[in-house]
């Protein structure tokens, strides 16, 4: 974001279902192995799953070519790239067969999902379809270039940033746009329960929260095919923060409650369509993985929040691995999100120093009373 890194999507908190076997996890993978870049498998019948490159350690983002009469609809774009246009270039005269794009659809406004939409759009002269919040807060972030404002520096001090940090985040801010080409001037809009027919078929629109403002995930009753962009991801858990731009936003109890939702609403053989990771059948069993890897990081923050601590004292709390300068940012929005949780269900508050930092502390049940 403008605000924060140029890809949005790389997990950061522990994620509990990456332990153990596949059949442990409840999931199985039954297309193979993925496609390379300017290639396509067919996932189900009419949707060709293809991958376009990211230049970090989250190398792919998967997009989906839905056969829509003589041309196809996009479903999602990848990151505004080099190689990401000749991975398209290829695809469209390879497995596409030169046939034209008659729409394209973004699940979400991350760069590595609506990077190239503005250029695929222009070259057909398709429309672009996205949910509201989704188009509104990409052109924003987009035009959103500098100079960095201070309520963001403030927002990165209440968190524990030191100034050499802050002065880091002045200068690298405005990366969004360089991931993103310019965006459709106009778009089409996508709500909860709207069905789009597309070659015959009929998807319907479910609408997630917590990861972006307002994911689009489009499924197809008639056979349970889910594309799930990144509201549903099998191997990795979706970045949750909190962003200087909704500083006091609570975007987990929004995520933990997308999860009941899509629960109540899949069918148990759903097959899904992912946008990071391989096609997977499984997905209840991975949603209470999900929520089950939130809850167990939650207590484990709980019990750090015995001793007073900042936001970027709680990382060892909630992630897997050593937070390293490409993913402070990111790392201090997730933590963010899971004090905010607390926060807003009553386990934990914030009290803020004269130097403007917040330092948070367990609510015990003493306290409580």
């Amino acid at each position: 974001m403008a605000d924060g890194p140029i890809i949005t999507d790389v997990p950061v908190v522990a994620d509990a279902a990456t332990e153990g076997t596949e059949s442990a996890r409840g999931l199985t993978y039954p297309l193979g192995p993925p496609p390379a870049p300017g290639e396509a498998v067919e996932a189900a019948p009419g949707v060709l799953w293809m991958r376009m490159p990211l230049p970090m350690a989250l190398n792919h983002v998967n997009v989906y070519a839905i056969a829509d009469g003589p041309g196809w609809v996009i479903v999602d774009t990848g990151l505004r790239t080099p190689e990401t246009i000749a991975a398209w270039e290829a695809a469209l005269a390879g497995p596409l067969g030169g046939r034209p794009v008659t729409r394209v659809v973004c699940t979400h406004m991350h760069p590595d999902h609506i990077g190239l939409a503005g250029w695929l759009c222009e070259r057909f002269a398709a429309p672009l379809l996205m949910t509201r919040l989704e188009y509104v807060t990409a052109r924003m972030l987009i035009a959103d270039t500098g100079p960095a404002p201070e309520s963001g520096a403030r927002f990165f001090r209440a968190a524990g940033w030191d100034e050499a940090r802050i002065e880091k985040w002045r200068g690298s801010y405005g990366m969004f746009a360089k991931g993103v080409g310019p965006l459709a001037p106009s778009y089409l809009r996508l709500s909860e329960g709207d069905v789009l027919s597309i070659g015959g078929d009929d998807w319907t629109i479910l609408i997630g929260d917590g990861h972006s403002p307002e994911h689009a995930c489009l499924w197809r009753k008639s056979d349970g095919v889910l594309i799930s962009g990144d509201q549903l991801l099998p191997r990795i858990s979706s970045n949750i923060s909190v962003w200087p731009t909704e500083p006091m936003a609570d975007p987990l109890s929004d995520w933990m409650a997308s999860l009941d939702t899509l629960e109540r609403t899949l069918p148990g053989d759903t097959f899904c369509l992912p946008g990071h990771g391989e096609p997977f059948t499984g997905v209840l069993p991975r949603v209470e993985a999900l929520r089950r890897g939130h809850e167990v990081a939650l207590k484990r923050l709980e019990r750090t929040l015995r001793t007073p601590s900042r936001a970027v004292d709680v990382f060892p709390a909630l992630f897997a691995r050593p937070v390293g300068d490409g993913l402070f940012g990111m790392a201090t929005g997730e933590a963010i999100a899971h004090l905010h949780y607390l926060e807003r269900h009553g386990r934990a508050e914030r009290h803020t120093d004269a130097d403007g930092v917040d330092w948070w502390t367990l609510i015990t049940k003493e306290m409580a009373a």
